[in-house]
C-alpha cells in the first residue's frame, strides 16, 4: 500500500468511526463467542478503541478467559442498496482494562465521546477497557476489502 492510499484508508476508517456512536463487540468465552452492542471511543491516531462493560456481565466475563476481540462498525441505513453503499470494518485486537496510569486519558476520550454515560463509567460496578488494534478490515461496495495495520 502507497502511503497516499495509506491515508485515505485511514482517512476513511477516522470518518466511519467518527459518524457511529455504536459497535458490535465480539468476545469469546470458555464454551461460545458472544456479541454485544457498545459505546465506543478512538484515538486519533486509530491504534486504540475504548468501550465500558459492567462487571457483571458476560462480555466483562468472557474478556477475563481471552483477550482477543473484534468490532464490526458499519454504517448501513438498512435499506436494499447498503449492499453497494455500506462501509464496515471489523477491527481485531486485544482487550485489556484501562490500568490506573492511563484511566485519565482513556476516560476523558471516552466521555467526549458519550457524556450521558459518565455515571455508568464512574461507577465501580463498571470497567473501561482499551482495545490495542491490530488490523482494521475495510470492506466497501459489498466485496472489495482493504487491510490497515496498526500495530507494532
Amino acid at each position: 500500500m502507497t502511503d497516499a492510499s495509506e491515508s485515505e484508508l485511514r482517512g476513511k476508517v477516522r470518518e466511519l468511526l467518527g459518524g457511529q456512536p455504536l459497535a458490535v463487540l465480539a468476545t469469546h468465552g470458555s464454551a461460545q463467542s458472544y456479541a454485544s452492542l457498545v459505546a465506543f471511543a478512538f484515538t486519533d491516531d486509530l491504534t486504540y478503541l475504548a468501550f465500558a462493560t459492567s462487571r457483571s456481565t458476560r462480555k466483562f466475563a468472557n474478556l477475563q478467559s481471552s483477550q482477543k476481540v473484534a468490532f464490526l462498525i458499519d454504517n448501513r441505513s438498512n435499506r436494499e442498496s447498503d449492499f453497494q453503499e455500506t462501509t464496515a470494518a471489523t477491527v481485531t485486537g486485544i482487550a485489556e482494562e484501562v490500568p490506573p496510569e492511563e484511566r485519565s486519558r482513556f476516560l476523558k476520550l471516552y466521555m467526549e465521546r458519550h457524556p450521558s454515560l459518565l455515571e455508568f463509567v464512574a461507577s465501580p460496578t463498571s470497567a473501561l477497557f482499551r482495545v490495542r488494534v491490530d488490523t482494521y478490515y475495510v470492506v466497501t461496495r459489498f466485496q472489495e476489502v482493504m487491510e490497515l495495520h496498526v500495530a507494532p
